[in-house]
């Protein structure tokens, strides 16, 4: 069976203050450090004229193309004090994303300073808290690791192929030139019996990249 793995079911955002600086904690799903990025670049100039906006996330290393087989994912941990004492903003929102065993996930908190310094603990505290409460809010599901196959075929196979691929229900594209290009979306723990499949049903005249 293919191990399951948590993360943000979607975007969110809340808000609170504490003793008059006001922290915005913004949450989403992410599958890759590129869309992590993206998504950080996103809120920082959304909120440019913030005193900080302190990023964490929790991703995959590499693109499902570039990653082994047998769906083996390393994971990319980055956080970011933006300018806060060290130590007291990203590895916070770092440490719940740990603690809550979420990854495909990234957050940032931004901060209006509100003229009061709330020491390292009560930043440690405030940073914490925004991270939980996004998350809370956009609330966690379970997802199935998947992998990319490229199913490459004749065009006198390709119905028996985009038959096959239809009643495994999986998730796939098919670009028909010279020969047939289908791109599949499949759960790892299924890719090895669904490529068994393929090359059984065509005597082996399929093509079947990851």
């Amino acid at each position: 069976m293919t191990e399951t793995y948590r993360t943000v079911a979607e975007r969110a955002r809340i808000a609170f203050e504490v003793r008059g600086s006001e922290f915005i904690g913004h949450v989403g799903p992410a599958a890759s450090v590129e869309a992590a990025e993206t998504f950080v670049d996103a809120i920082e100039t959304e909120y440019a004229d913030a005193t900080h906006n302190v990023p964490a996330y929790r991703v995959p290393a590499a693109p499902p193309e570039e990653r082994s087989s047998n769906g083996t994912v390393m994971i990319r941990e980055y956080a970011s004090d933006d300018g806060e004492p060290s130590g007291s903003a990203g590895k916070p929102a770092l440490n719940v994303l740990q603690g809550r065993e979420l990854r495909n996930v990234v957050v940032v908190v931004t901060r209006y300073y509100g003229g009061t310094n709330l020491g390292v603990g009560g930043l440690v505290r405030a940073y914490g808290r925004a991270t939980r409460e996004a998350i809370d809010a956009a609330g966690v599901r379970e997802e199935v690791p998947h992998i990319h196959l490229t199913v490459t075929c004749a065009y006198d196979d390709s119905g028996t192929v985009r038959g096959i691929l239809e009643s495994a229900d999986v998730a796939f594209e098919a670009d028909y030139d010279v020969d047939v290009a289908f791109e599949v979306h499949v759960p790892v723990g299924d890719a090895a019996d669904l490529a068994d499949r393929l090359r059984s049903a065509t005597s082996g005249r399929v093509s079947i990249d990851d």
